[in-house]
């Protein structure tokens, strides 16, 4: 009898503007042009309970909202993503990739925020329930913090926390590179001041020993970014 494959969990960290949404559609397009079972989300949300949280911390009308109710709120948006969505889909076998996770927590409201790390530490053990991702491709827009945000805004309103500052998003930039000097095993930094498909293969080389393929140039020639790219071009014009 052959015995279930356990499945692998990759998350995309970073600041505002970074690509991080891009560039997980590549990845996930990629895994099931080879007959992978992908399961994408994005935090907070990929729940109906989620994305009813997400609607309300990132709502720039909760201006009130205090640094600990939006603690909690993302802590139980991610308690509910786990449970209902992201151990079932390893337990099956799934490739499960997932647009920021429990490093966007300490990034964002231990650095940005100044909430206590060991608290945040905490909180994220629980709503993780010990999940934790395989792999995290942190991406960096290899400028300040304003040149994500101007990325992340250029054609549509900012939200709740991207209406921070900069300042608040400098100290957030500076919590995910403090993360990946702590586990430089599972966090790959990727830069992504070139072109989509340039970006994207350096994406790929830092999965290639989870995927073997990826790291193969037989396989990932420019003609396969060059139609990642285009794929993904054409899908946001529609």
């Amino acid at each position: 009898m052959e015995t279930q494959r356990k499945g692998v969990f990759i998350t995309f960290e970073g600041g505002d503007g970074a690509g991080k949404s891009t560039h997980l559609f590549f990845v996930a397009e990629a895994l099931r042009r080879r007959g992978e079972k992908v399961v994408c989300l994005r935090e907070p949300g990929g729940t109906i309970i989620g994305e009813q949280l997400r609607n309300t911390v990132l709502d720039p009308g909760n201006y009130v909202m205090s640094d600990e109710c939006e603690l909690l709120i993302y802590e139980a948006a991610r308690a509910q993503l786990v449970s209902q969505i992201i151990r079932p889909a390893l337990e099956t076998g799934s490739i499960v990739l997932c647009d920021r996770f429990a490093d966007s927590t300490v990034a964002y409201q231990a650095f940005g925020r100044k909430i206590d790390r060991a608290f945040i530490d905490r909180a994220n053990r629980f709503s993780c329930q010990d999940v934790w991702p395989d792999r995290t491709i942190l991406m960096l827009t290899g400028g300040d913090a304003e040149v994500g945000l101007e990325r992340a805004t250029h054609d549509k309103h900012a939200d709740r926390l991207e209406m921070a500052g900069t300042e608040f998003h400098e100290r957030v930039n500076l919590g995910y590179l403090n993360l990946a000097g702590e586990d430089p095993k599972r966090i790959r930094l990727v830069v992504s001041d070139e072109g989509k498909a340039a970006t994207a293969r350096k994406v790929f080389s830092e999965l290639a020993d989870l995927f073997p393929w990826m790291g193969d140039p037989s396989v990932c020639t420019d003609e396969f970014f060059d139609e990642l790219v285009l794929q993904r071009d054409l899908m946001g014009r529609k």
